[in-house]
Formats: structure tokens, C-alpha cells, sequence
């Protein structure tokens, strides 16, 4: 809903703020000032937003042209002309600005003068309470927790606020803050949860508790760091029948290995009996059901899969930023490397990679754009896809290439730019049909069945306020959407069972998690458990300093990020299981293969590759799960010594990567020889 901005806030009139000029030939002195100066909106509400600019006698300059910029778009979001619209709740700031180039149609451009605009959304009213997951049984002298759903106005689910719980009986049970009941006797009581004026009643009955015995079970007592163990708890009645429904409480205890020392918590165990220890020692777990216990001990072995990396080849790229990376077999038997380049001059390169240790540069293709932000290779070799940004006629889209043999060639079939002209960020070729970002906003689906006559058959957008999407990935015929704020997305075009097809996708299941900042996903199917994980990753810049000087290319970034581990066995209950987080760099790119991690990651993290076989749980970082990393300084790169490494991709053996300041490297895994370094193990 769009209003008049001098009534949203009233408190507010105008900002302004005296920004000298940069440069030695622009005016100084120049003001904005900005009606109103400071906004209140509502989530889902909108404002406009009017400058004028003023010189140093306080005379309107006419001429001058104002844009806009939000420092998170995706929660608040303004338009280059100033309208604002609100999508989440929270403090925000716009930017408005009068350019040093008028016709510089960058996002955050130099700037004569600049001036502040403050937005606050506040939190929606409360519109719904709910108990969830209700246990189907209850029983005296046991203590479960009830769960409680609370949604606001706008549909988004709140854990910020307080749930205040009563109970109609105290005699029977109570309540504690946190939602755990002390069932203290058989019969009838209500609980009540509330939050503001909203509220929801459960009547329980509690029953006679008729558990004589507890008994723990587990399928192995020793295992490594990182392997999950499943404990189950058995409760049984006099007669040694089982009792189902009997809430359990699980808790572990023990110690390290004699040489760790201050592990902190060194193992956990989750509410369904699951294990794991991010350090090796001795461990026992302890089952509670009411005032029956019982313990199990386990001991765990250092996982010891560390080895080390060996420098094969290079492609050297210093004079620009590359960007993303393919491998593949050409139709002429020989393997080639496909690397783009960013914020250059709209460069593709072809290298023969058939021989690692002597990587060669065969054929290079230049387009209209200064950033070739993706490559991809079809299926079988023949057709090669390339995303653009920045044309110098704002007509981006994707360009679709002949790359069966370089060597002898890579003729421009076509270039698809229908709707397509604010910029294709991410590409991805699955069959007959390139999956294309649309200017952050959806992906059109292309059919590229005739190569050189591109025709759009269907897209795929989400329907929340303020979405946007980075990337795309298709296996198997469903389409994985990494989409910041609203996670990853599943959608069937043609394997999902959901009748799903490219024309006509179907939305499969989401999955968000709270910090926002997913970036990338990689589906992929365990080969040692069979489960179906989704590995997302983050991208994000949180710090100060460096990661607000982009524009410098010798300061390298500063990030932050890890990757989410999600079971999506179920479409419609997708459970985020485990993370690997290297505390020191961001992550990026993602890889997986053979029940393998590849992730490469912001300076200075480099490239990690990482144990994921078996089933996955907590922090796999911790776990000693690191196979090896390498970090690629290069001295003579684009920016030296700060190695970004975009994404890795294994192959017929090696590691291939693109690293952003120094171009394209094969690596590969030595064997490994004794016992490795462990993180957080001593050596």
C-alpha cells in the first residue's frame, strides 16, 4: 500500500548534509535535502521520496540528479528515483546521492554528495498462538515440553517473543517458562500459552505411569569423530511390555582424549538419541524417563583422514578477476577448462586441461559485457552457455557458444536477451534448457534445443515481498533456487513427481534459515546412507573496513558464511542437520562428489575439501572432517597474495578451481601416508 511520504513521518522533515566535492573540477559545497528525512513503514507499505539540491548560497540547482540506494534491499528497497517499499522489520538506511558521472547507472556510484535517510519497520502485531506437535500421551511423574507456534500479521513465524504458560491445576501439572510440564498426578488440567492478547488452551489428560524400567540400546559402542550413533531408550511396564510415548530426556557426559585439553564441549546428543563427538575420549550417555535412568558408554577414535595437496597446473589470469569455472570432455576426446572473467571487458576463456600439469590457453571469446559472472557446458559437450552483465547497451542476458572442439573453434550461435536486459548473474544448462536469473529477481527457463533460435518455454519466481534469487542448480529434474532471505527452493521441471515440467514448474518445498545469506545450494545424495542432503551456502559481508572497499582491487574481502547442511528426505520437512564453518573466511562455491565437500571459499580461506560420508550431524568443521586445504597465493596476481578461491569442481582425478585474482589451478589429493592433523587435536 503506497501513501503520500509527508505523511509516513511527521516527526521528520528533511535531511540534509554539506558534502564537500572529490575532485579538484566539482563544485563544493553541494546539499540534499530529502523530504521527508527519516520514514516509518509498515512491512508491505510504500513511500516516495523527493530531493533537492542545493549549492553553497543555498540556490537550488536544477540540473542535478539524485538517486537512490538501500544498504539492504532486500528488507527495504528504494528505486534510483526514490520509491521506498518496506518487505522486513528492523533499522535501515537509505542513501541518496547526486553522482559524479550523471550517467553512471551503477548501483552505489561516486558520489558529489550524499545524504542519509533513516528507516524504521517495526515488528508486526501478533495475530496467532498455537501448541504444535503435541505429544500423544502424558504420564505422571515425566516431564515433556509442549511447543508453541507464534505467527505475526505478516505470516512470518516469531521466536523473539516471550510465551507467558499457565495451568488450570497445579496439583496435577505446572508449567515452566520454557514450555516444560511437571506432571505431578493423574488426571485433567488445561494449559494456557499467550503472547500479547492472543492465546491457545490444550486440555491434557494426564495418565497413571506405568514405566518399571528404562533400558538403553546402541548400535556400536565405539566409533570416530563425526559418526553418528543412534542411542533409543526402551521403557517397559512390570511385565517388560514396551511403553510407547514415554518422553525421554538424553544428556552425555565423560572425557577427551588425555591430551586434549579445554575442549569446551567436546560431544551432543539431540532429542531423538542421536550422537556425535567433535573430539575423541571416552563418553557416556545417560537416558532420563521420570525417576528411571539408564547409561550407555562409548568410546571415540580421531577421525584421521587429513592429506595433502599437490600443485599440478596452472592457467595463469592476472591482468583481470576471473570468475566461474567448467570441465568437461570435448567431442574430440580432449578435456577443456572454461573460465569467465569479472568486471573486465566481457571475456570467456578455453584451456586444454587433457594434460593438468601443463595447462594451455587454446581459444577466448569476447562478448558484450564487463562480467562473464558464469560459465556452463551442456551434457554432452557440445554447447557452452555464458551468463552477461554490464553491456554497454544494457541488453545482458546469456550467450550460447560452439564448444565441442576449441581447438578448432567457438562460434557465436546466439544471444537470448528477451526480458532478460537487467542482467543474467547465474546460469545453468540441464538438457535442452538454460535456467537464467533474470536481474536477481526469478529464472526464465530457455529451450536451446535449436541452439542458434533460443526460445523462453517457462520461469519461476517467488511470491514474497522484496525476494530476490543468486543462483540456480538442476539435478534430476528438479530445480534447486538459492534465494538469500528466503532460502533454498525446490521446484519440479520434470523429475519431482509433482508433474512439474519446464514449461509448467512446481514448487516442490522451501527451506530458510535465519541469517539470510544463502547464496548457493548443491543437491546431492549420500552414497554411503542414501539420504538426500542439500548443501547450502552463505555469502555475506558483515565486517567493516575491507568488504566496504570493493572498488579496490588490491584490499581483498572480508567475509563471513558457512555451509548448511539440510536433510530434505522430505519435501515438505526439510531439517537442517549439520554446518561446516571455517571461522576465518566466508564461504563461496560449492562442490559434491563420491561423498566429498569441495568449497572454496573468500581470502583467506582458499579451497577446503571435506569428509561427508555417513550420516551428518553437528559441526563437521570440528569433527576433523577436513580431507586438506590449499590457499593459492600468487605474488603477480590481479590483487597479489589475496587468494579468493570462486569454485571448485573435481575431475577425472584433479581438483580444477578458479581462484578471482590468479586464474585457473589443478590440484590433486596426495595419497595419504600416516596419521594426519586433526583441527582442535593435538599433533
Amino acid at each position: 500500500m503506497a501513501r503520500s511520504a509527508s505523511c509516513v513521518f511527521l516527526l521528520l522533515a528533511c535531511a540534509a548534509l554539506m558534502v564537500r566535492g572529490q575532485g579538484g573540477d566539482t563544485p563544493a559545497g553541494l546539499r540534499i535535502e530529502v523530504d521527508p528525512g527519516a520514514l516509518r513503514l509498515e512491512i508491505g507499505e510504500a513511500a516516495q521520496l523527493s530531493a533537492t539540491v542545493r549549492d553553497a548560497a543555498g540556490a537550488v540547482v536544477d540540473d542535478a540528479t539524485v538517486v537512490y540506494y538501500s544498504r539492504a534491499r532486500r528488507s527495504v528497497s528504494v528505486t534510483r528515483t526514490g520509491r521506498v517499499e518496506a518487505y522486513r522489520p528492523g533499522e535501515f538506511t537509505l542513501i541518496a546521492l547526486v553522482p559524479t558521472n550523471p550517467g553512471d547507472r551503477s548501483r552505489r556510484p561516486d558520489a558529489r554528495a550524499r545524504v542519509e535517510i533513516p528507516v524504521t519497520v517495526p515488528l508486526p502485531p501478533i495475530s496467532e498462538v498455537a501448541f504444535s506437535r503435541v505429544p500423544s500421551v502424558f504420564y505422571a511423574g515425566t516431564r515433556p515440553r509442549l511447543q508453541v507456534a507464534v505467527t505475526d500479521t505478516a505470516g512470518a513465524r516469531r521466536e523473539d517473543v516471550p510465551v507467558m504458560f499457565a495451568t488450570s491445576d497445579a496439583a496435577v501439572a505446572s508449567i515452566d517458562r520454557f514450555g516444560f510440564l511437571t506432571l505431578r498426578e493423574a488426571g485433567r488440567v488445561t494449559v494456557t500459552a499467550s503472547v500479547d492478547t492472543e492465546s491457545d488452551a490444550l486440555t491434557i489428560d494426564v495418565e497413571d505411569n506405568p514405566v518399571a524400567s528404562l533400558a538403553l540400546e546402541v548400535g556400536a559402542d565405539a566409533a570416530r569423530t563425526g559418526d553418528v550413533l543412534r542411542f533409543t531408550a526402551v521403557a517397559a511396564d512390570a511385565r517388560g511390555r514396551p511403553v510407547p510415548g514415554v518422553p525421554v530426556r538424553f544428556a552425555v557426559g565423560g572425557e577427551t582424549a588425555p591430551a586434549i585439553v579445554a575442549a569446551g564441549a567436546p560431544a551432543h546428543i539431540a532429542a531423538d538419541g542421536r550422537f556425535v563427538a567433535e573430539r575423541s575420549g571416552t563418553y557416556t550417555v545417560i537416558a532420563t524417563a521420570g525417576t528411571h535412568t539408564a547409561t550407555r558408554t562409548v568410546s571415540i577414535e580421531p577421525r584421521d583422514v587429513a592429506r595433502d595437496v599437490e600443485v599440478v597446473g596452472r592457467g595463469k589470469v592476472l591482468d583481470r578477476r576471473s570468475s566461474d569455472l567448467w570441465v568437461w570432455e570435448g567431442t574430440d576426446g580432449r578435456d577443456y577448462a572454461l573460465t569467465g572473467t569479472w568486471g573486465a571487458d566481457g571475456h570467456t576463456y578455453f584451456w586444454d586441461v587433457t594434460d593438468p600439469a601443463n595447462i594451455e590457453k587454446v581459444n577466448e571469446v569476447q562478448v558484450d559485457a564487463r562480467t562473464v559472472n558464469d560459465v556452463k557446458v551442456s551434457a554432452d559437450g557440445e554447447l557452452a552457455v555464458i551468463s552477461r552483465e554490464g553491456a554497454s547497451n544494457r541488453r545482458n542476458g546469456f550467450v550460447v557458444l560452439g564448444a565441442g572442439n576449441p581447438r578448432e573453434g567457438v562460434p557465436v550461435l546466439s544471444e537470448f536477451t528477451n526480458q532478460l536486459t537487467g542482467g543474467v548473474h547465474n546460469v545453468f544448462v540441464d538438457g535442452h534448457h538454460v535456467y537464467a536469473l533474470s536481474a536477481g529477481r526469478r529464472y526464465d527457463i530457455v529451450s536451446i534445443e535449436d541452439p542458434r533460435n533460443p526460445e523462453r518455454v517457462g520461469r519461476f519466481e517467488l511470491e514474497t515481498q522484496g525476494h530476490s534469487v543468486h543462483d540456480v542448480w538442476v539435478s534430476d529434474g528438479i530445480a534447486f533456487s538459492s534465494n538469500w532471505t528466503d532460502g533454498v527452493v525446490a521446484v519440479d521441471v520434470g523429475g519431482g513427481g509433482r508433474g512439474g515440467t519446464p514449461e509448467r514448474p512446481v514448487e516442490l518445498g522451501r527451506y530458510a534459515y535465519p541469517n539470510g545469506w544463502n547464496h548457493a545450494a548443491y543437491p546431492y545424495r549420500s552414497e554411503s546412507t542414501g539420504k538426500f542432503y542439500v548443501f547450502a551456502g552463505d555469502e555475506a559481508y558483515p565486517y567493516g573496513g575491507l568488504a566496504n572497499a570493493p572498488e579496490d582491487a588490491q584490499l581483498p574481502f572480508r567475509t563471513a558464511g558457512w555451509i548448511h547442511v539440510i536433510d530434505w528426505s522430505d519435501w515438505d520437512n526439510p531439517q537442517e542437520v549439520a554446518r561446516y564453518q571455517v571461522p576465518e573466511a566466508g564461504s563461496h562455491n560449492i562442490w559434491v562428489e563420491d561423498d566429498i565437500l569441495y568449497v572454496g571459499y573468500y581470502y583467506p580461506g582458499g579451497l577446503r575439501v571435506v569428509d561427508v560420508s555417513g550420516e551428518l550431524m553437528g559441526d563437521l568443521y570440528r569433527q576433523g572432517r577436513e580431507i586438506a586445504r590449499f590457499v593459492p597465493f600468487e605474488p603477480d596476481g590481479f590483487a597479489p597474495n589475496a587468494p579468493f578461491v570462486w569454485g571448485p569442481q573435481p575431475y577425472k582425478g584433479h581438483i580444477f578451481f578458479t581462484d578471482y585474482n590468479s586464474g585457473l589451478w589443478a590440484v590433486r589429493l596426495e595419497e595419504k601416508t600416516g596419521p594426519g592433523r586433526v583441527i582442535g587435536e593435538p599433533q
